[in-house]
């Protein structure tokens, strides 16, 4: 699970969700991010792709320990 920032969120914390980062197909930059998801929904979120990605990557990481 990672936690993300729904796009235009205004920084608040309402903004705020987790993502099971299994449900991930794919992760763009259109300029804005967006995941969609095996079930073909699409998410778009604050955080760069990077972030995205470097995120779903711990918690890889996390769940091999």
């Amino acid at each position: 699970m990672i936690k993300l920032t729904k796009f235009k969120s205004d920084g608040d914390k309402q903004g705020e969700f987790i993502l099971n980062a299994e449900m991930i197909e794919t992760i763009e930059e259109t300029p804005d991010t967006v995941i969609t998801l095996n079930n073909g929904k699409k998410l778009l979120v604050e955080e760069p792709m990077e972030d995205v990605v470097r995120r779903v990557m711990m918690y890889k990481r996390a769940l091999l320990k």
